[in-house]
């Protein structure tokens, strides 16, 4: 369907949810200019390299993979024509303690068999369990995520009146798991998403048990060259359709005129300045620094004032790391949870701090794909969830390193240290420097109810009629997936603003 007519739409910003909307605008027909700040695409899914590691910097799990078959099958195509998937076995593993860990059988069957093992009746519960979370899962994505909530009546539609008792909307999360698992080794398995939702599994609606069924019954895969490697399928594929990118390109200002973009201020790596006329602009950077920074006052839907209110999900605290050995106490996949991780979500959520002996999650990928390390190397990457807006000086952040790499030792038994020959740290000041991140998070606003579906900032600006958003500060979130969702539905915004047909 070509209805874009040759209007022109400038995408700011060329992370995952910047580059779909872009091929599908780019398809129906409007000429679509993608301008990026940083050198690279993927917004946060760009990797670094150096000495033989090519390192992913931002997003490494590979979940729901019928959202990216969907939006690849919107131009004939599979997500086999521009990259591999491997599945994870086991999935992911999760340290209990010091001398303990349990892994995550890609197979129900053995997911079943390790929750029989941790409790009485453990299996048999999970079943339970898991038979609400498909429900929730099929009805979340069947009328819930692909959609536009304008209004909170849009919202409090006649279906969601009628199925929010059984996706359990109001209630929390963890008091739902609690009622039906007594050990916390369980309980922290159904509940530990909800840290990459950004929020803690105290305050995230119960509905979001959904999450259980993509990991735990859809599996967890691997995209050979890693997540990078799902960007870079997506820019080829907006560049068939006709995407033009300028890298090194950063937006100034958004510029209107009787409420209507009318073109989008540009300054390039050399210090020139363009101005880039448009019909339309679908702003997939940072919400927060399009609303305060690009736009005038007069033309801002969400204030600082606005900004200043939101429950902000967390930053990370990210090592880059490369060992001269291999690291065989790790899986590709590996999670700790303190026995009492309510301390580290006050440390994010109550009590802003710098967290002792935190949660952790640590990825290996070399040991899946080989070719991003050097050979009997390994490539590691450590993340810590921290609040946004702590101090993150020089002093602070080599610190903090050195105690986080102390305590994966201690906690997997593996040792590290000595044998680190690359090492790079990114948190708060970078995720604010390269991606203008509001208090350097790394996520945007939590998921909790008062910032779910309508309650989250709109997909389209009130103020400016054609300047439309996607991203993870909309809905549905927060997530490589849930930005491929909210990608499809701001472009058929846009397509409906410009004329065409939704």
């Amino acid at each position: 369907m070509n209805t874009g007519c040759g209007d022109r739409v400038v995408v700011v910003g060329a992370g995952i949810g910047g580059m779909a909307a872009a091929a599908r605008l780019a398809k129906d027909g409007f000429r679509v200019t993608v301008v990026e700040r940083n050198d690279q695409a993927g917004g946060r899914a760009r990797i670094w390299q150096t000495g033989g590691y090519t390192f992913d910097m931002g997003p490494s799990w590979y979940l729901m993979p019928e959202v990216f078959e969907r939006f690849f099958a919107h131009f004939g195509k599979t997500t086999a024509d521009y990259y591999e998937l491997k599945p994870l076995d086991p999935s992911y593993r999760v340290f209990a303690g010091p001398g303990e860990h349990h892994d995550i059988p890609p197979d129900r069957a053995g997911v079943r068999a390790l929750f029989d093992r941790l409790e009485p009746e453990g299996g048999r519960k999970l079943e339970a369990y898991l038979a609400d979370a498909a429900y929730k899962y099929k009805v979340a994505v069947g009328e819930f995520l692909y959609r536009d909530y304008r209004t909170v009546l849009d919202f409090l539609n006649w279906r969601m009146m009628t199925e929010g008792l059984k996706l359990n909307v109001l209630g929390k999360l963890d008091a739902a798991v609690r009622k039906q698992f007594g050990d916390r080794r369980a309980r922290q398995i159904l509940e530990y998403a909800m840290v990459f939702l950004g929020t803690s599994p105290n305050d995230a609606p119960a509905m979001y048990s959904l999450m259980s069924h993509v990991d735990l019954t859809q599996g967890v895969f691997y995209p050979m060259g890693g997540l990078s490697a799902v960007a870079q399928g997506m820019r080829r594929l907006a560049e068939e359709q006709g995407v033009e990118f300028r890298f090194s390109t950063e937006a100034e200002k958004i510029v209107t005129a009787n409420g209507r973009a009318i073109c989008v201020q540009v300054r390039g790596a050399d210090g020139g300045r363009a101005s880039l006329p448009c019909d339309a602009v679908l702003a997939n950077a940072d919400y927060a620094h399009v609303e305060t920074d690009l736009l005038d006052p007069a033309d801002c839907t969400y204030p600082r004032r606005y900004w200043e209110k939101r429950v902000v999900a967390p930053s990370m605290f990210l090592l880059y790391l490369g060992t001269t050995k291999r690291l065989e106490r790790l899986a590709h996949h590996n999670l700790y949870f303190q026995p009492d991780w309510n301390t580290h979500f006050d440390a994010i959520f109550k009590r802003p701090a710098w967290p002792e002996a935190p949660c952790f999650y640590v990825s290996c990928i070399s040991k899946t794909d080989p070719g991003m390390a050097p050979p009997g190397r390994e490539n590691v990457f450590v993340l810590v969830p921290v609040a946004a807006g702590l101090e993150d000086s020089d002093d602070v952040r080599d610190a903090y390193a050195r105690k986080v790499i102390r305590h994966v030792e201690q906690v997997t038994g593996e040792e590290i240290a000595p044998h680190i020959e690359v090492q790079r740290i990114f948190s708060h000041r970078d995720f604010a420097g390269d991606y203008h991140a509001w208090k350097g998070t790394a996520l945007g606003i939590s998921h909790t109810l008062r910032q779910t579906a309508v309650f989250r900032p709109s997909l389209r600006s009130r103020k400016v009629r054609n300047l439309h958003y996607a991203g993870q500060y909309t809905h549905p979130g927060i997530g490589v997936p849930m930005v491929l969702i909210a990608a499809e539905v701001a472009a058929e915004n846009l397509r409906g603003d410009l004329g065409g047909k939704e």
